[in-house]
């Protein structure tokens, strides 16, 4: 972090009502540009502000603008939040992180302020820090930000590889330039499964994946639109989180294609016996379905699934959700429940 500069930025997470109305994320913007234009919805119960015009405005400091903001979105919409304000956006998400709903942590925009919350935390805090890399600092006694900010960017390097090694040397010092867009996120539709306890088994971690897949592929091919790409979001017991993105090979909606991406996001994390409470997973970057461009094969076993699929479409849309499903899915009584997202902010839980 420039010790010079008068950034302020606040990422507030929201604590969204059961069933609530499609408008909501919406008047939620609206509401937050009333203080600020710069104003970024990243998914439907995320936002981003730029402060930094704001405060002199408002004459107020970033704790206090931070509270009002907060309470506004409470006896506006009955919507609790979780805030963190920080010079910088990666600072304000971890911040947020840590902070229940209804409160707030604020760090200050000094160099003191922003080393003293940053070097105790666990370095898998670190954006970017998934749990095989935090693995292998573990073996060198690297824990915490400030074990990683007192190793030499080139040791960094070695470990990690060049170009991870000095994005985790400058984050573990604070250092961060990403600013706050205001432009509207791309089109996306998203899908949830949440575990009835922590599940530690790999298994169930991806027959849930598969699921998700599953619903994700059918409402893409019920609405017309093909995905780019595909975001993992794998929460864990102690509410941290992982996300992870990846373009498809191809722009889809078929359930396949969907599931070998987000099975191939899920290995990448190097996940050890995590304990899990939730996944999601994103369809992103939704076009119309006529932009597809479907690659030809010699083997005709790849058409069997989309022959399956289109059967499994035709049974939906007469008998309602899963009459027919994965094998996979059928190792217990009934498949795991995916609670479904759009871009919009509507939520549905899929009745079995």
């Amino acid at each position: 972090m420039n010790a010079t500069s008068n950034r302020s930025i606040l990422h507030l997470r929201f604590e969204m009502p059961p069933g609530y109305d499609v408008e909501l994320p919406e008047q939620l913007r609206r509401l937050l540009e009333n203080i600020t234009p710069r104003v970024q919805m990243i998914e439907p119960d995320t936002a981003v502000l730029d402060l930094t015009g704001a405060l002199p405005y408002f004459r107020r400091d970033a704790r206090a603008l931070t509270e009002l903001i907060q309470l506004r979105i409470l006896a506006y919409f009955g919507v609790r939040s979780s805030a963190g304000a920080a010079p910088t956006r990666m600072l304000a998400a971890m911040a947020c992180a840590l902070t229940a709903p209804g409160r707030r942590m604020v760090i200050e925009n000094s160099p003191e302020a922003v080393t003293g919350f940053l070097r105790p935390r666990p370095v898998r805090e670190l954006p970017g820090v998934g749990a095989r890399a935090a693995a292998t600092l573990s073996d060198y006694g690297l824990h915490t930000v400030g074990d990683v900010a007192d190793v030499p960017q080139l040791t960094l390097q070695r470990l990690l590889g060049a170009r991870p090694g000095r994005t985790l040397h400058e984050r573990a010092h604070g250092h961060d330039t990403a600013v706050v867009d205001p432009m509207p996120t791309p089109a996306s539709m998203s899908s949830e499964h949440r575990f009835d306890r922590d599940e530690l088994d790999a298994a169930q971690h991806r027959r849930a994946l598969l699921a998700l897949a599953d619903d994700l592929g059918a409402r893409l091919r019920t609405s017309g639109q093909i995905a780019t790409g595909v975001t993992l979001t794998v929460r864990y017991a102690d509410a941290n989180f992982t996300r992870r993105s990846r373009t498809l090979p191809e722009f889809t909606q078929h359930t396949v294609l969907l599931a070998r991406t987000a099975y191939t996001v899920y290995d990448s994390l190097g996940l050890q016996r995590a304990r899990v409470r939730g996944i999601a997973l994103r369809a992103d970057g939704l076009r119309p379905d006529d932009q597809a461009i479907r690659q030809l094969t010699l083997d005709a076993a790849d058409d069997k699934p989309l022959a399956i699929e289109a059967v499994a479409d035709r049974a939906l849309a007469r008998y309602g959700h899963q009459v027919l499903y994965p094998a996979a899915l059928a190792v217990t009584s009934r498949p795991p429940t995916p609670r479904q997202q759009d871009s919009k902010g509507r939520t549905d839980w899929l009745h079995r």
